[in-house]
């Protein structure tokens, strides 16, 4: 199998890497002459630059993000710092801005783009597939391999998810000046864009990205990488979720040692034995894991503050209830109450002591010291694994209790979602309810509701056709009462089946169940299930995720437990 091809020494991912570099965003495109700027009720022609950042927040004028001020001060801020010294002296005003003009033209455009014909779609079609042959692949270890995301980002206002700080900043064009290469020594190595440069060329096999450079606003590095579905992504994957399986078999034995050292004569590790009980019963995130002044004030579970947490000796009919409530990552709120063991409850109290709202939680303790612990008691165990651990082992206790095999497939279907759902809420995957949503509701509640209709008028027709039987009791008789029944059968699997479409999605609606399918359930659980209920695996996974998950859609009988 691809998936185990031979081995490489040690830290060595590749032997051979050639591709093509990353494709650039085309240059900008001036707005044609009748489509104007207005700065306090006047027309004003904007230098180039200054007129390209205006089209970004132009293009942008009905979504919410330019409501919110903090939006709109960043935007200003960085705009003003790329105008010509008379631009700004003129343009010192948002409110004064008028950008309705620009953004009618891209409305427009973005409808005759969707009004072209068939044949003028399949020309872009083409042109695109003929950037993706060029740009899209690359040569590893002898394998045509496909790249991930091939290009470059375009410039633009950063969003952010949550309540990001740094909303409407404006998010620079990547130039060839900005890139590191890395391909092989013996390769051709990519020719940069006419009249440019490279920032590096690299030759590091021991690292799987073909191309990186560092994005202005956050000043993370952005990588090049190969798409999820090759060999050395889905190894890497099929890795991850190996170790999480080995966690499995010591599971019960960190949990005792945790336990014994919350009455630890150190407090050092006291907190440490606290924080891991947090992480593996609520699957926390650890925190700590950002650099020095980076942007949002979010946290992890071992950079809690006092502020974060209330403790309720009672609450809600239950004993020793810990009140969380805190940003996580993406700015994303974790609020929950959670009935904790005596002993930690008493700890948490013994942490609070005299410090102030603003004060570290857990002031001993931090992410590296967490993890060389962990290091000591299983071999590649991190914090992060008991996110995947804890995920996996629920989606399949969950299918086990959930799964009805008497149910037809759209009843197994809400029973999986139900079980992936169980797994999203323990690891807090919110999304915002989608803007479509009461529409699309409405939508569905109308076709249930004719659907309803139609089964009533069946269940009339078949008591029509049973009386007309019992009259005549003759073979024609007979079979158009057979033929009615089959027809109301059917009607009704079709009434339950968007009942069931109805409930989850209501279900659904605040919760995200993607990220977890993705990267913190092992697929062999979900592939396992399908085989042995005969449910098609492309009612879990779409095409992009079947090839990504390859490797475990060859690997897992429906036996499989992970």
């Amino acid at each position: 199998s691809r998936w185990e091809e031979e081995k490489k020494e040690d830290g060595v991912k590749w032997m051979q890497l050639e591709h093509r570099g990353p494709y650039f965003v085309p240059p900008y495109e001036p707005l044609p002459e009748d489509v104007r700027f207005y700065y306090d009720g006047k027309p004003l022609k904007l230098s180039l630059a200054t007129e390209e950042i205006a089209t970004f927040y132009a293009k942008m004028l009905d979504h919410e993000y330019v409501t919110k001020e903090i939006f709109q001060n960043n935007f200003f801020h960085d705009w003003r710092k790329e105008m010509t010294s008379e631009e700004q002296e003129i343009i010192k005003d948002l409110d004064k801005c008028d950008f309705r003009e620009i953004h009618k033209y891209f409305v427009d455009k973005n409808e005759a783009r969707k009004a072209l014909s068939k044949e003028e779609k399949q020309k872009l079609k083409e042109e695109a597939d003929k950037i993706q042959e060029e740009y899209g692949y690359c040569i590893l270890d002898g394998h045509r391999e496909k790249i991930g995301n091939f290009k470059t980002e375009p410039p633009g206002l950063f969003r952010g998810r949550g309540e990001h700080p740094k909303m409407g900043m404006l998010k620079k064009r990547i130039m060839p000046e900005d890139v590191i290469i890395n391909c092989s020594r013996d390769s051709k190595i990519p020719e940069p864009p006419e009249g440019h440069k490279w920032k590096e060329v690299r030759f590091d096999n021991t690292v799987t990205w073909l191309a990186s450079w560092t994005e202005n606003i956050q000043k993370t590095l952005k990588y090049i990488m190969l798409n999820p579905s090759s060999r050395l992504k889905g190894e890497k994957d099929w890795q991850k979720y190996e170790v999480a399986r080995r966690l499995k078999d010591v599971v019960h034995e960190i949990r005792a040692q945790y336990r014994k050292d919350w009455k630890s004569k150190e407090i050092k590790e006291r907190q440490r034995a606290v924080a891991l009980y947090f992480i593996d019963k609520l699957a926390l995130r650890a925190g700590n894991e950002k650099e020095e002044g980076e942007t949002a004030d979010t946290v992890g579970c071992c950079s809690l503050r006092v502020e974060h947490i209330q403790l309720h000796p009672q609450l809600d009919g239950q004993e020793h209830v810990v009140e969380f409530d805190f940003l996580g990552k993406d700015s994303i709120r974790y609020y929950n109450k959670v009935s904790v063991e005596k002993l930690v409850f008493k700890n948490l109290q013994l942490f609070m002591k005299n410090k102030e709202p603003t004060d570290d939680l857990f002031d001993q303790l931090t992410t590296a010291f967490l993890n060389k612990h962990l290091q000591h008691l299983m071999d590649g165990l991190t914090a992060k694994v008991f996110r995947t651990y804890n995920a996996s082992i629920t989606l399949q206790e969950q299918l086990k209790a959930l799964t009805n095999p008497e149910d037809n497939v759209a009843g197994k279907l809400l029973s999986y979602n139900r079980a992936n759902r169980a797994v999203a809420i323990l690891c807090n995957h919110q999304r915002s309810i989608p803007k479509t949503f009461a529409k699309s509701m409405q939508s569905l509640q109308q076709k249930i509701d004719a659907k309803k209709k139609e089964v009533e008028e069946a269940q009339e027709e078949v008591k029509k056709a049973e009386e007309e039987y019992e009259d005549t009791k003759d073979a024609k008789a007979e079979a158009n009462v057979v033929k009615k029944k089959k027809l109301l059968k059917r009607l009704e699997e079709q009434l339950a089946k968007l009942n069931i479409q109805a409930t989850d999605r209501e279900e659904n609606k605040q919760i995200a169940l993607g990220t977890s399918k993705l990267n913190y359930l092992d697929p062999r659980i979900s592939v396992a299930w399908c085989k042995k209920f005969g449910i098609p695996i492309e009612k879990i996974y779409n095409k992009t995720q079947r090839e990504k998950f390859a490797w475990a859609i060859d690997m897992a009988g429906e036996d499989f437990e992970f």
